[in-house]
């Protein structure tokens, strides 16, 4: 199934969080718990996909802002991560939106909602975008790295190569490029 067979929805507070169940029990608390708490704390905004048919919520994913700051002891990645922007633009951050959350119910795993999902991302912040936004950001846990680098992500820095997370980007320019 592709992700044009779901409704896709803002969360709000007035909404009835329907029973959520992904592989991860951290995420599933985040929907549950959390996410409209950080809806009214204007820290992050968390969207729904829907089935049309049941009703029943299969994925959710959540955004806030987000900036890459330059690290002296990283300047390697920092100069890749720069290269693609003109020189006079070049800065020591740079804005970005950040992929707070992302689950997939464990019934709808591995058809590529979550790979339609971040395709959604990148078009919603190089298509209308109400503000500058060069990249897309997440830590992302280890066991879902090599999904991000399958979505075209890159590390932001080594120093969390042992860590629970690794910190990762990606460009939007190379998204308009495809």
């Amino acid at each position: 199934m592709a992700i044009d067979d779901y409704d896709f929805l803002p969360l709000k507070v007035e909404t009835d969080i329907k029973p959520f169940k992904s592989k991860d029990s951290d995420l599933n608390g985040f929907l549950l718990d959390d996410a409209k708490r950080y809806l009214t704390e204007l820290m992050a905004v968390t969207y729904l996909l829907e089935d049309r048919v049941t009703g029943v919520t299969v994925a959710y994913f959540s955004l806030l802002n987000d900036k890459i700051t330059f690290d002296p002891e990283q300047r390697s990645i920092w100069n890749r991560l720069s290269r693609r922007i003109a020189n006079p633009k070049r800065r020591k951050h740079y804005p970005a939106v950040k992929v707070g959350r992302l689950a997939i119910s464990e019934a709808h795993a591995g058809q590529g909602l979550g790979r339609d999902i971040i395709r959604l991302v990148k078009f919603m912040f190089t298509h209308g975008n109400r503000t500058g936004c060069r990249f897309i950001t997440v830590d992302a846990y280890q066991n879902a790295v090599s999904f991000y680098q399958k979505c075209g992500f890159d590390f932001i820095s080594e120093k969390d190569e042992g860590d629970v997370t690794r910190s990762m980007y990606y460009d939007l320019k190379r998204f308009l490029d495809e």
